[in-house]
């Protein structure tokens, strides 16, 4: 790889730092919007069959996708997506499909964003997250899910599910592709064509989450990363190494959730550079990630109190 590409894959993924993970939670609860002060103790209690921890419904969730092979265009609305609080996460708790939407209270920061990732204790083997309270730089980011069908890129991921924007801070699209045996990033491209173009696949995809995903769950994905980075040929690999960690609840500026968190922990190889960084994702069934926290470059702390991206479902 040339200097400049190293440098421009460098910047590319400055801006998109634990891009895979900002694209769960950009794409997981997509469909979710909105907000019920309807009171409730248990989740028969609400249309949506979803009790909040905070003891609210949530409104009447978002049609279950389908539990076949999760192409474009499949038909997702033929069942509601029920949570049933079991602690795994199966398909048909990611209600995924083109064309859904989600808002987010989104604060990013070169500098560090104060954070909180170690929570509180509340209960045996149970912790309690804080991302309800305004940040200072926060900002309201709607998020929806691409269709791959008529895309410049569509040729080229010919199994992708669809496409999502990667971060607050840039342009660029990852490409994904869900079926049942979990939701996979198959590359990175920018949303127009031409020689400035990015068009980057993942060899093997990276699996975001592995489905069903229990509460033990670990796995790691080393993929080699080829193509062009704003026009550049390109080439490097990187790591990525999950498992849930922690299991609780997250509070967000739309609700408090149970949730399980899965901890991603990302290693760059660009030529003779290396890069680290953390990301915390806060998945919930039947809303996925409802909420996402990325480190800063070189964090070794297996919790962290400055982070480079907060991201939290918001009504």
């Amino acid at each position: 790889m040339t200097h400049l590409a190293r440098r421009l894959v460098v910047a590319l993924h400055g801006r998109t730092r634990g891009a895979a993970i900002a694209a769960i939670a950009a794409g997981l609860v997509a469909g979710c919007a909105g907000s019920s002060a309807d009171r409730c103790a248990i989740d028969d209690d609400c249309a949506s069959h979803f009790c909040r921890a905070d003891g609210t419904c949530a409104p009447e969730g978002p049609d279950a996708a389908p539990t076949g092979d999760g192409a474009p265009g499949a038909d997702a609305s033929t069942a509601t997506c029920t949570p049933n609080h079991d602690g795994i996460l199966q398909r048909a708790e990611l209600p995924l499909a083109p064309g859904r939407t989600a808002t987010y209270k989104v604060v990013t920061s070169t500098t560090g964003v104060t954070v909180d990732t170690a929570g509180t204790q509340a209960g045996s083997g149970q912790r309690a997250w804080d991302l309800a309270t305004a940040i200072p730089g926060d900002a309201d980011k709607v998020t929806t899910l691409l269709s791959p069908t008529g895309t410049w890129w569509a040729t080229t991921f010919p199994t992708a599910s669809y496409a999502t924007t990667l971060s607050a801070s840039s342009t660029l699209l990852g490409v994904f592709q869900l079926d049942g045996t979990g939701l996979r990033l198959l590359g990175v491209v920018s949303p127009d064509a031409g020689v400035t173009r990015t068009e980057l696949t993942y060899d093997p995809p990276v699996t975001i989450l592995p489905l069903p995903m229990a509460a033990d769950a670990t796995w790691t994905t080393t993929s080699t990363v080829t193509g062009l980075a704003s026009g550049i040929t390109s080439f490097y690999s990187e790591k990525y190494a999950s498992r849930v960690d922690a299991v609780g609840t997250l509070g967000t500026p739309y609700g408090d959730f149970p949730v399980v968190r899965v901890a991603i922990d990302l290693t760059r190889t660009v030529g003779a550079a290396i890069t680290t960084s953390r990301t915390f994702s806060f998945v919930s069934e039947c809303y996925g990630p409802v909420g996402t926290i990325v480190s800063q470059n070189y964090e070794t702390g297996a919790e962290f109190t400055t982070a480079t991206e907060v991201r939290r479902l918001a009504p």
